[in-house]
Order: structure tokens, then C-alpha cells, then sequence
């Protein structure tokens, strides 16, 4: 189970910070990602960490300002968003994957374990 939290409506230039921990299984070694989604659009990659290495990825128009980290001791991912922009706007999940390999750590198919979704709103 992956329960999130920290979502809410912010303004323009803003900044929120969600989070994500995993219960009921091991974490240490999975991919752990975020992904987002509007209605009527695919779920789209936002960040990924791959397993232990750490080694971050990110979707190019949130480059430089969102930061994607882990705390393997508390099962916890997080995903820190600053200057926040309308496009933004959108339902933010968690993944994590066991089996995750790099090749596919921007597809949703890369991954197992999903959060129930929080959702971002940015005003303009």
C-alpha cells in the first residue's frame, strides 16, 4: 500500500511538497517515481529515482524545478515543486517498481505499486 499526501492549490511561483510512503512491503530497492495526469490525457512520467544507485530522472519542463528524493528508512519519496505553474495542474501519483529497468522508467507499465492519487491545482 502507498498512501500520499501534500497536495492542495497554490498560486503561480508557488511551491508544495507531496510525499508518498509505502507499508506492508520492502522499499530499499524499487525505482520509486512520480507520475501525473489530466482528464482526458495519458498518465504522464514527472520524476523517477532509480533503485539504490539514486541516479534522478526528469520530465524536461519540470527541470530544475522539482526535486525527487527518498528516505529508504522511512519508506518515504517525496517530490518537492517550486515555482509552480499552471500547467502543473493535475492528479500527481507514486509508483514504485521491483522490477523496474531503465529502459522503461518513464512508461506507467514500469511499474506495480501505485499511490491513490493526490491532486495539485495551480491558479494563475
Amino acid at each position: 500500500v502507498q498512501l500520499q499526501g501534500g497536495g492542495g492549490l497554490v498560486q503561480a511561483g508557488g511551491s508544495l511538497r507531496l510525499s508518498c510512503v509505502a507499508s506492508g512491503r520492502a522499499f530499499s530497492s524499487d525505482t520509486v517515481a512520480w507520475f501525473r495526469q489530466v482528464p482526458g490525457k495519458e498518465r504522464e512520467f514527472v520524476a523517477a529515482v532509480f533503485r539504490r544507485a539514486g541516479n534522478t530522472y526528469y520530465l524536461d519542463s519540470v527541470k530544475g524545478r522539482f526535486t525527487i528524493s527518498r528516505d529508504n528508512a522511512k519508506s518515504t519519496v517525496l517530490l518537492q515543486m517550486n515555482s509552480l505553474e499552471p500547467e502543473d495542474t493535475a492528479v500527481y501519483y507514486c509508483a514504485a517498481g521491483p522490477r523496474t529497468i531503465l529502459s522503461s522508467i518513464r512508461h506507467s507499465r514500469g511499474y506495480d505499486y501505485w499511490g491513490q492519487g493526490t491532486e495539485v491545482t495551480v491558479s494563475s
